[in-house]
Protein backbone atom coordinates (compact mmCIF):
# COMPACT_ATOMS: atom_id res chain seq x y z
CA UNK A 1 0.00 0.00 0.00
CA UNK A 2 1.42 3.40 -1.02
CA UNK A 3 1.98 6.29 1.36
CA UNK A 4 -0.45 8.40 -0.65
CA UNK A 5 -3.25 5.89 -0.12
CA UNK A 6 -2.51 5.67 3.59
CA UNK A 7 -2.55 9.47 3.90
CA UNK A 8 -5.89 9.68 2.07
CA UNK A 9 -7.43 7.13 4.39
CA UNK A 10 -6.06 8.93 7.40
CA UNK A 11 -7.41 12.29 6.29
CA UNK A 12 -10.81 11.00 5.13
CA UNK A 13 -13.58 11.94 7.58
CA UNK A 14 -15.10 9.02 9.39
CA UNK A 15 -18.42 8.81 11.15
CA UNK A 16 -18.24 8.10 14.86
CA UNK A 17 -21.08 5.62 14.42
CA UNK A 18 -23.87 4.67 16.72
CA UNK A 19 -26.98 6.49 17.83
CA UNK A 20 -25.14 9.70 18.74
CA UNK A 21 -23.78 10.13 15.23
CA UNK A 22 -27.16 9.33 13.70
CA UNK A 23 -28.88 11.96 15.86
CA UNK A 24 -26.27 14.61 15.03
CA UNK A 25 -26.48 13.89 11.31
CA UNK A 26 -30.28 13.92 11.38
CA UNK A 27 -30.34 17.30 13.13
CA UNK A 28 -27.92 18.74 10.57
CA UNK A 29 -30.15 17.61 7.71
CA UNK A 30 -33.25 18.87 9.52
CA UNK A 31 -31.62 22.27 9.96
CA UNK A 32 -30.75 22.36 6.27
CA UNK A 33 -34.36 21.64 5.31
CA UNK A 34 -35.74 24.21 7.75
CA UNK A 35 -33.45 26.88 6.33
CA UNK A 36 -34.63 25.94 2.86
CA UNK A 37 -38.28 26.20 3.93
CA UNK A 38 -37.69 29.61 5.50
CA UNK A 39 -36.32 30.85 2.18
CA UNK A 40 -39.39 29.61 0.32
CA UNK A 41 -42.28 30.92 2.50
CA UNK A 42 -44.86 30.08 -0.16
CA UNK A 43 -44.36 26.41 0.77
CA UNK A 44 -45.77 27.14 4.22
CA UNK A 45 -48.45 29.51 2.93
CA UNK A 46 -49.79 27.05 0.36
CA UNK A 47 -49.75 24.34 3.02
CA UNK A 48 -52.10 26.49 5.10
CA UNK A 49 -54.56 27.42 2.35
CA UNK A 50 -56.13 24.00 1.88
CA UNK A 51 -56.97 23.22 5.55
CA UNK A 52 -58.31 26.75 6.05
CA UNK A 53 -60.55 26.27 3.01
CA UNK A 54 -61.81 22.97 4.45
CA UNK A 55 -62.58 24.66 7.77
CA UNK A 56 -64.56 27.45 6.09
CA UNK A 57 -66.39 25.22 3.60
CA UNK A 58 -67.44 22.51 6.04
CA UNK A 59 -68.28 25.01 8.77
CA UNK A 60 -70.42 27.40 6.77
CA UNK A 61 -71.57 25.34 3.78
CA UNK A 62 -72.25 21.92 5.31
CA UNK A 63 -72.37 22.71 9.02
CA UNK A 64 -76.08 23.36 9.17
CA UNK A 65 -77.13 20.24 7.27
CA UNK A 66 -74.99 17.45 8.74
CA UNK A 67 -76.26 15.59 11.80
CA UNK A 68 -73.79 14.20 14.33
CA UNK A 69 -75.12 12.06 17.15
CA UNK A 70 -78.47 13.48 18.12
CA UNK A 71 -77.57 17.07 17.28
CA UNK A 72 -78.05 19.24 14.21
CA UNK A 73 -76.54 22.30 15.87
CA UNK A 74 -73.97 24.08 13.66
CA UNK A 75 -71.86 24.73 16.78
CA UNK A 76 -71.83 21.03 17.72
CA UNK A 77 -70.82 20.09 14.18
CA UNK A 78 -68.13 22.78 14.19
CA UNK A 79 -66.53 21.26 17.27
CA UNK A 80 -67.02 17.72 15.92
CA UNK A 81 -65.38 18.70 12.64
CA UNK A 82 -62.15 20.26 13.86
CA UNK A 83 -60.43 17.07 15.03
CA UNK A 84 -60.97 15.66 11.53
CA UNK A 85 -59.55 18.79 9.88
CA UNK A 86 -56.51 18.71 12.16
CA UNK A 87 -55.87 15.04 11.38
CA UNK A 88 -56.36 15.56 7.66
CA UNK A 89 -53.87 18.43 7.71
CA UNK A 90 -51.09 16.43 9.37
CA UNK A 91 -51.56 13.44 7.06
CA UNK A 92 -51.69 15.54 3.89
CA UNK A 93 -48.16 16.69 4.75
CA UNK A 94 -47.19 13.24 3.42
CA UNK A 95 -47.31 14.57 -0.13
CA UNK A 96 -44.91 17.39 0.71
CA UNK A 97 -42.43 15.00 2.31
CA UNK A 98 -42.49 12.72 -0.71
CA UNK A 99 -42.14 15.59 -3.18
CA UNK A 100 -39.22 17.08 -1.24
CA UNK A 101 -37.26 13.83 -1.20
CA UNK A 102 -38.07 13.13 -4.85
CA UNK A 103 -36.84 16.63 -5.72
CA UNK A 104 -33.57 16.03 -3.88
CA UNK A 105 -33.20 12.72 -5.71
CA UNK A 106 -33.95 14.37 -9.06
CA UNK A 107 -31.34 17.10 -8.48
CA UNK A 108 -28.67 14.65 -7.35
CA UNK A 109 -28.51 16.03 -3.82
CA UNK A 110 -29.15 12.62 -2.29
CA UNK A 111 -26.15 11.24 -4.19
CA UNK A 112 -23.97 13.91 -2.61
CA UNK A 113 -25.24 13.00 0.85
CA UNK A 114 -24.40 9.36 0.15
CA UNK A 115 -20.76 10.30 -0.47
CA UNK A 116 -20.47 11.81 3.01
CA UNK A 117 -19.51 9.86 6.15
CA UNK A 118 -22.94 10.06 7.73
CA UNK A 119 -25.57 7.67 9.06
CA UNK A 120 -27.63 6.17 6.23
CA UNK A 121 -30.99 6.97 7.77
CA UNK A 122 -30.05 10.52 8.72
CA UNK A 123 -31.05 12.07 5.40
CA UNK A 124 -34.58 10.71 5.66
CA UNK A 125 -34.89 11.32 9.40
CA UNK A 126 -33.73 14.91 9.02
CA UNK A 127 -36.23 15.52 6.25
CA UNK A 128 -39.13 14.07 8.23
CA UNK A 129 -38.15 16.05 11.35
CA UNK A 130 -38.17 19.27 9.33
CA UNK A 131 -41.61 18.36 7.99
CA UNK A 132 -42.73 17.74 11.57
CA UNK A 133 -41.69 21.28 12.54
CA UNK A 134 -43.61 22.69 9.58
CA UNK A 135 -46.65 20.58 10.49
CA UNK A 136 -46.49 21.90 14.06
CA UNK A 137 -46.53 25.50 12.85
CA UNK A 138 -49.41 24.71 10.51
CA UNK A 139 -51.42 23.17 13.37
CA UNK A 140 -50.85 26.24 15.55
CA UNK A 141 -52.15 28.57 12.84
CA UNK A 142 -55.04 26.26 12.02
CA UNK A 143 -56.05 26.06 15.68
CA UNK A 144 -56.17 29.86 15.73
CA UNK A 145 -58.44 29.88 12.67
CA UNK A 146 -60.64 27.23 14.29
CA UNK A 147 -61.03 29.38 17.39
CA UNK A 148 -62.05 32.31 15.19
CA UNK A 149 -64.86 30.32 13.53
CA UNK A 150 -66.17 29.10 16.88
CA UNK A 151 -64.28 25.91 17.82
CA UNK A 152 -63.91 25.45 21.57
CA UNK A 153 -62.32 22.84 23.83
CA UNK A 154 -64.00 21.63 27.01
CA UNK A 155 -61.20 19.72 28.71
CA UNK A 156 -58.08 20.71 30.65
CA UNK A 157 -54.89 21.86 28.97
CA UNK A 158 -53.15 18.54 29.60
CA UNK A 159 -55.71 16.60 27.59
CA UNK A 160 -55.70 19.20 24.82
CA UNK A 161 -51.91 19.02 24.51
CA UNK A 162 -52.08 15.22 24.45
CA UNK A 163 -54.53 15.44 21.59
CA UNK A 164 -52.17 17.61 19.57
CA UNK A 165 -49.27 15.26 20.38
CA UNK A 166 -51.28 12.36 18.97
CA UNK A 167 -51.88 14.40 15.82
CA UNK A 168 -48.17 15.14 15.43
CA UNK A 169 -47.29 11.48 16.02
CA UNK A 170 -49.72 10.46 13.29
CA UNK A 171 -48.32 13.12 10.94
CA UNK A 172 -44.73 12.04 11.61
CA UNK A 173 -45.61 8.39 10.98
CA UNK A 174 -47.31 9.27 7.69
CA UNK A 175 -44.32 11.38 6.61
CA UNK A 176 -42.35 8.14 6.38
CA UNK A 177 -44.89 6.84 3.89
CA UNK A 178 -44.17 9.99 1.90
CA UNK A 179 -40.42 9.34 2.22
CA UNK A 180 -40.84 5.87 0.77
CA UNK A 181 -42.95 7.22 -2.10
CA UNK A 182 -40.37 9.95 -2.79
CA UNK A 183 -37.58 7.36 -3.01
CA UNK A 184 -39.62 5.12 -5.29
CA UNK A 185 -40.89 7.51 -7.98
CA UNK A 186 -38.80 9.42 -10.51
CA UNK A 187 -40.13 12.98 -10.31
CA UNK A 188 -41.49 15.38 -7.64
CA UNK A 189 -44.76 15.64 -9.59
CA UNK A 190 -45.25 11.87 -9.39
CA UNK A 191 -44.44 11.96 -5.67
CA UNK A 192 -47.09 14.63 -5.08
CA UNK A 193 -49.73 12.65 -6.97
CA UNK A 194 -48.69 9.39 -5.34
CA UNK A 195 -48.77 11.01 -1.93
CA UNK A 196 -52.31 12.35 -2.31
CA UNK A 197 -54.26 9.81 -4.34
CA UNK A 198 -54.59 7.28 -1.51
CA UNK A 199 -55.10 9.92 1.20
CA UNK A 200 -58.50 11.03 -0.07
CA UNK A 201 -60.26 7.68 0.46
CA UNK A 202 -58.36 7.21 3.74
CA UNK A 203 -59.59 10.51 5.16
CA UNK A 204 -63.09 10.50 3.72
CA UNK A 205 -63.93 6.86 4.56
CA UNK A 206 -63.47 7.73 8.21
CA UNK A 207 -65.19 9.54 11.03
CA UNK A 208 -63.47 12.83 10.19
CA UNK A 209 -66.39 14.69 8.63
CA UNK A 210 -69.47 12.61 9.41
CA UNK A 211 -70.70 10.27 12.12
CA UNK A 212 -69.53 6.80 11.07
CA UNK A 213 -72.71 5.33 12.60
CA UNK A 214 -74.63 6.82 9.68
CA UNK A 215 -72.55 5.02 7.03
CA UNK A 216 -73.55 1.79 5.27
CA UNK A 217 -72.42 -1.26 7.24
CA UNK A 218 -69.38 -2.20 5.16
CA UNK A 219 -68.11 1.39 5.04
CA UNK A 220 -68.73 1.82 8.76
CA UNK A 221 -66.49 -1.15 9.59
CA UNK A 222 -63.71 0.29 7.38
CA UNK A 223 -64.06 3.68 9.01
CA UNK A 224 -64.00 2.24 12.53
CA UNK A 225 -60.73 0.36 11.92
CA UNK A 226 -59.13 3.14 9.92
CA UNK A 227 -55.93 4.37 11.70
CA UNK A 228 -56.98 7.90 10.81
CA UNK A 229 -60.33 7.46 12.60
CA UNK A 230 -58.66 6.32 15.83
CA UNK A 231 -56.70 9.57 16.11
CA UNK A 232 -59.74 11.67 15.24
CA UNK A 233 -61.85 9.91 17.86
CA UNK A 234 -59.08 10.25 20.46
CA UNK A 235 -58.78 13.99 19.80
CA UNK A 236 -62.54 14.51 20.07
CA UNK A 237 -62.52 12.86 23.47
CA UNK A 238 -59.45 14.79 24.62
CA UNK A 239 -60.83 18.10 23.35
CA UNK A 240 -64.30 17.42 24.76
CA UNK A 241 -65.81 17.73 21.29
CA UNK A 242 -68.17 14.74 21.22
CA UNK A 243 -71.69 16.10 20.53
CA UNK A 244 -74.72 15.40 22.76
CA UNK A 245 -76.30 12.03 22.03
CA UNK A 246 -73.23 10.69 20.23
CA UNK A 247 -73.08 6.89 20.37
CA UNK A 248 -69.55 5.48 20.42
CA UNK A 249 -69.24 2.52 18.01
CA UNK A 250 -68.53 -0.92 19.49
CA UNK A 251 -65.31 -1.45 17.49
CA UNK A 252 -62.23 -1.73 19.73
CA UNK A 253 -60.36 1.27 18.21
CA UNK A 254 -63.38 3.50 18.87
CA UNK A 255 -63.76 2.25 22.45
CA UNK A 256 -60.04 2.75 23.17
CA UNK A 257 -59.09 5.49 20.69
CA UNK A 258 -56.05 6.91 22.52
CA UNK A 259 -54.34 3.53 22.80
CA UNK A 260 -55.41 2.60 19.26
CA UNK A 261 -54.06 5.90 17.93
CA UNK A 262 -50.66 5.35 19.53
CA UNK A 263 -50.46 1.72 18.37
CA UNK A 264 -51.45 2.52 14.77
CA UNK A 265 -49.00 5.43 14.57
CA UNK A 266 -46.10 3.43 16.02
CA UNK A 267 -46.77 0.48 13.70
CA UNK A 268 -46.90 2.75 10.64
CA UNK A 269 -43.75 4.57 11.77
CA UNK A 270 -41.72 1.41 12.38
CA UNK A 271 -42.84 -0.36 9.20
CA UNK A 272 -42.42 2.52 6.77
CA UNK A 273 -39.22 3.88 8.33
CA UNK A 274 -37.70 0.42 7.93
CA UNK A 275 -38.86 0.18 4.31
CA UNK A 276 -37.72 3.72 3.46
CA UNK A 277 -34.24 3.31 4.96
CA UNK A 278 -33.87 -0.05 3.24
CA UNK A 279 -34.91 1.56 -0.06
CA UNK A 280 -32.37 4.33 0.49
CA UNK A 281 -29.59 1.84 1.22
CA UNK A 282 -30.40 -0.35 -1.77
CA UNK A 283 -30.39 2.69 -4.05
CA UNK A 284 -27.01 3.67 -2.63
CA UNK A 285 -25.49 0.26 -3.19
Amino acid sequence: MSATTEDARTLAPRPSGGITQSVKDSLVIARRNLIRMSRIPEMVIFGLVQPIMFVVLFTYVFGGSIRVGGSISPQDYREFLMAGIFAQTVTFATAGAGAGIADDMHKGLIDRFRSLPMARGAVLTGRTLADLVQTTLTLIVLAGVALIVGWRVHENIGKVLLGFLLLLLLGYAFSWIGALIGLTVRTPEAATSGGLIWLFPLTFISNAFVDANQMPTFLRHIAEWNPFSATVQACRELFGNLPPGFVTPDAWPMRHPILASVLWSVIILVVFRTLAVRKYRSAAA
